[in-house]
């Protein structure tokens, strides 16, 4: 049997529709925000050996587990976008393509 992973809600259902009978069960608090978490580095692993025509699927998939996060957290998605943009204007974002190479 494969390592038990977090899927997308939807999942089952598919497995299900191809003639599959998927093993599932609801994680708990703890344990959804470590997989959370996991899942975080598994799909920017995936966004970063991504080429240019499967980029922003992937991107995707990074900014839905991020919303999952939020929320985990007890944020909104409306917080997570004002905390992004205090920072933006506190620092900055990254549009300029700013490269530090230290202090001289």
């Amino acid at each position: 049997m494969a390592d038990a992973k977090l899927v997308r809600d939807l999942i089952p259902q598919t497995i299900r529709a191809s003639g599959g009978e998927p093993m599932v069960y609801v994680a708990g608090p703890d344990e959804y925000r470590k997989r959370l978490r996991h899942k975080l580095s598994e799909e920017v692993t995936e966004f970063l050996a991504a080429d240019d025509s499967a980029a922003a699927e992937e991107l995707a998939d990074v900014l839905e587990v991020v919303h999952a996060l939020a929320v985990d957290l007890g944020m909104t998605l409306r917080q997570l976008e004002e905390l992004r943009a205090q920072k933006a204007e506190a620092r900055g974002g990254f549009a300029g393509r700013v490269v530090w190479t230290g202090n001289a």
